[in-house]
């Protein structure tokens, strides 16, 4: 199920602990900052590449285009009608299409002995045969390999669990199985599938033509790069009728390199002279990348009569495609194809403003009235903090608290020291990758002047926590005390630091220091 920003904001608020609901009296307080992280509000990041592909949608629908779907599957006679001699090169770059073979299944003897000691019992004649049928006809294909398993446990009457091990123990021809390639190859590039479709449709529909396609090409690179991927997609268009010439293609890419608000691109004659476009007319379009200069992102050309002719069009064709994932980088500043494309796949960067979203409490109470008493030990503690201890002070009383009177001190028992130590005002600052806790000093200007700020500091992280320790106490009626000391890591002042952004910390060795004295104590009071 899926809900708008203000439906799902709406949920947020209603969102609340069940827990609470037995207490007598008390408001409750949405525990949003636990149950929905600050992040989970922001608007969802789309992905470069369909962002890209719906944007060359609108443009070619826009220009009168006419979408349409074309073969992937591409057999390897129809390489050799479009590229003639030069087939066997180009077939070089294509994945062909393998499966396993169907095995021819023996049963003998000693399968049967070993499937009876498999099942714990003697199978009957009429099991045995209607085994033997079953293999039969799943090697003649009558029968889904994903069909096998429960075929199988219906004749013998087993589970799948007894199926499988027999198929892995009685029958090793199953598993020594090797791929074996067929003639059908995975289509390379768009023009494999529009001189198959064209051939289907050019003189059966009115003239001119005009369609496109964006789907997905795959190529067999030696490796792949920053600008080279093995499946990647291709924007393809086809302009077929009697007076079609190669200015058209420049229209086209133009229109579609504009629709981005491309106005820095060029024609370049395309050196490559495939055997399917006419010489002469095959060209490439650049776009200019911040990091890369110019990239290729189309090239277009006339199909040649003589591949046309093979499969009996007898019209011209232009034909233009537009690599998406080139065009993506230009359009997204993105430095390598792959890392844009997979991005799951490389270990991500965050910036400071996001890291700093990832820093939140541990533990704070769920009600509004355990807010109030967090937000009463913070002005307390601060009015006080340089107090000579031992000290002690109220700061917050109430006889209203789900009828019971609730009496909640900040103090320190210690002599010669004061209410906080040196720490307890730090602040939780993101800097450079640099999660820190830092006072407002001189000292730390720079952190604090460029860094973002979590929104906590120590004080009032202690602070939620001691409150929800009073919470707990109201629920058992026990009164109590909690201290804090010197800070050693996050959770010692009840700060949480999500996993992908602790990740992202030690993988980029960042500095992660939340260390300090706090050095003080909160104390509850129930009657």
């Amino acid at each position: 199920m899926r809900f708008d920003s203000e439906e799902f904001a709406e949920l947020a608020k209603k969102d609340f602990d069940e827990a609470w609901h037995a207490g007598a009296g008390i408001q409750e307080k949405p525990a949003f900052s636990r149950r929905y992280p600050r992040n989970m509000l922001q608007p969802a990041k789309p992905h470069p590449v369909p962002e890209t592909i719906q944007k060359l949608r609108d443009a070619y629908l826009r220009m009168g285009f006419d979408e349409a779907r074309v073969p992937v599957f591409i057999e390897e006679q129809d390489v050799y009608r479009q590229f003639g001699p030069e087939a066997s090169a180009v077939l070089d770059r294509v994945f062909y299409l393998g499966g396993l073979p169907r095995p021819n299944v023996g049963i003998g003897k000693k399968q049967i002995d070993e499937i009876n000691s498999i099942l714990g019992r003697i199978i009957s004649a009429d099991e045995e045969e209607n085994l033997r049928k079953t293999l039969h006809a799943y090697k003649k294909s009558e029968i889904d390999g994903d069909e096998l398993t429960h075929e199988l446990a219906v004749v013998l009457s087993a589970d799948d669990g007894m199926i499988v091990k027999i198929l892995d123990d009685v029958f090793p021809e199953f598993r020594e199985l090797s791929p074996e390639s067929s003639r059908t190859t995975l289509r390379s590039h768009m023009t494999s599938g529009w001189f198959i479709t064209l051939g289907e449709m050019w003189d059966r529909q009115s003239l001119p033509i005009k369609q496109f396609a964006v789907d997905r090409c795959f190529r067999r690179e030696q490796e792949e790069g920053p600008t080279r991927l093995m499946a990647y997609h291709s924007a393809s268009c086809i302009i077929a009728g009697e007076d079609v010439t190669v200015e058209d293609g420049k229209a086209v890419a133009a229109g579609l390199l504009s629709a981005f608000g491309f106005t820095d691109f060029e024609f370049r004659p395309d050196d490559k002279r495939s055997k399917y476009y006419v010489p002469g007319t095959q060209t490439e379009v650049y776009a200019k990348h911040p990091v890369h200069g110019w990239v290729e992102v189309a090239t277009f050309g006339m199909y040649s009569p003589y591949a046309l002719a093979a499969y009996g069009v007898e019209i011209p064709v232009m034909n233009l495609g537009m690599g998406v994932e080139r065009l993506a980088m230009i359009e997204y500043k993105a430095e390598d194809m792959r890392v844009m494309t997979y991005p799951q796949m490389y270990p991500p960067q965050f910036s400071d403003l996001e890291l700093a979203t990832g820093i939140t409490l541990r533990e704070e109470p769920k009600t509004a009235e355990g807010a109030e008493i967090a937000a009463a030990i913070v002005e307390t503690a601060k009015a006080n903090g340089d107090a000579e201890s031992p000290c002690e002070f109220l700061a917050y009383e109430s006889d209203t608290y789900g009828g019971r009177k609730v009496r909640v001190y900040v103090f320190e028992a210690e002599e010669n020291s004061k209410l906080l130590g040196p720490a307890a005002l730090n602040d939780v600052f993101v800097s450079e990758g640099k999660i820190l806790g830092v006072p407002d000093t001189s000292n730390f200007r720079k952190v604090r002047d460029k860094g973002v700020s979590a929104g906590i500091s120590y004080l009032d992280a202690v602070a939620n926590l001691a409150a929800a320790r009073v919470e707990e106490g109201f629920m058992t009626g026990e009164c109590g005390e909690v201290h804090f000391k010197m800070a050693k890591v996050p959770s010692d002042v009840n700060i949480a630091i999500e996993p992908w952004a602790m990740r992202y910390v030690t993988d980029n060795n960042r500095k992660l220091d939340l260390r300090g004295p706090v050095f003080t104590a909160v104390r509850w009071e129930i009657e």
